[in-house]
């Protein structure tokens, strides 16, 4: 308001001087007229600014911190505001739930193949490799890693949204273990372990799949799904195209899940 009040303060002062000092007060309003237009755009940023830190001081007295001026435009133009203290409704902690087959039964070959694709990525490990891992016991970890060796891996991307690591036992045929969303493995397999049989992922276990998922998803757990394909012992890297043909282990009925612990009291 202040800078408001010094514009229209301005003009009048110089209409004044101008047309007493030159006598064509025709021109002098002109000229006044062009100085307010002038001024009006010259001083907006700083009149948004002293709005904005205005209404900083008032959010100040009422007990708010204010870091960046333009979170209080924008906390304006909100119609509903949800937030989270972590700590009170959640730890930031995932954990590992359940680990089974897709018939639903318990399954500790689809946890084994989950922790060696978790164990032996080089990337940042998030969240949930973290659960993963610690859901194996530790005499039972020991053993995969002296069991299992590294050949290669297929890093994680935002665009494929899994990721892959080649292994094998001894001298035999390597083990190509896929981990990530669900929909990610879904597009990359051609079939599933069900009851302890390969059997063809078709439209009737897909419908099952989602039916299962979409109510997992409602009760806020977090599906991912973990997938194998053998493949004859090579030299040299692999890529991405081998990521095709694979054999779903794992995935929405009672699968691999995580969800936040409920807050301490």
């Amino acid at each position: 308001m202040l800078l408001i009040r010094f514009m229209l303060v301005m003009a009048p002062v110089v209409l004044l001087i101008n047309g007493y000092t030159k006598g064509d007060w025709w021109e002098a309003a002109l000229f006044a007229l062009s100085v307010a237009v002038g001024l009006t755009p010259e001083m907006l940023p700083m009149i948004v600014t002293s709005t904005l830190a205005r209404g900083a001081v008032k959010l100040s007295k009422q007990k708010v911190i204010v870091k960046h001026l333009d979170a209080i435009q924008n906390f304006g133009a909100m119609d509903i505001l949800c937030t989270d203290k972590t700590g009170t409704l959640t730890q930031d902690k995932i954990v590992l739930e359940n680990h089974t087959d897709v018939s639903g039964k318990v399954c500790e070959r689809v946890l084994h193949a989950a922790w060696l694709n978790s164990h032996y990525q080089t990337g940042l490990k998030n969240l949930l490799d973290t659960a993963v891992l610690e859901g194996v016991e530790l005499d039972a970890a020991r053993g995969l890693a002296e069991r299992w060796q590294k050949v290669d891996e297929i890093p994680f991307d935002f665009e494929r949204r899994r990721m892959s690591v080649v292994v094998k036992e001894d001298d035999a045929a390597h083990q190509l273990i896929c981990k990530g969303a669900l929909q990610e493995i879904l597009n990359v397999s051609t079939q599933v372990r069900y009851n302890g049989d390969i059997v063809p992922l078709d439209d009737t276990m897909l419908r099952r799949i989602r039916r299962v998922t979409d109510t997992l998803n409602r009760q806020g757990l977090r599906v991912v799904a973990v997938a194998t394909k053998y493949l004859p012992a090579r030299e040299g890297d692999y890529q991405r195209a081998d990521e095709s043909d694979l054999i779903l282990k794992v995935t929405s009925p009672s699968s691999i899940r995580r969800k936040r612990p409920p807050p301490r009291r």
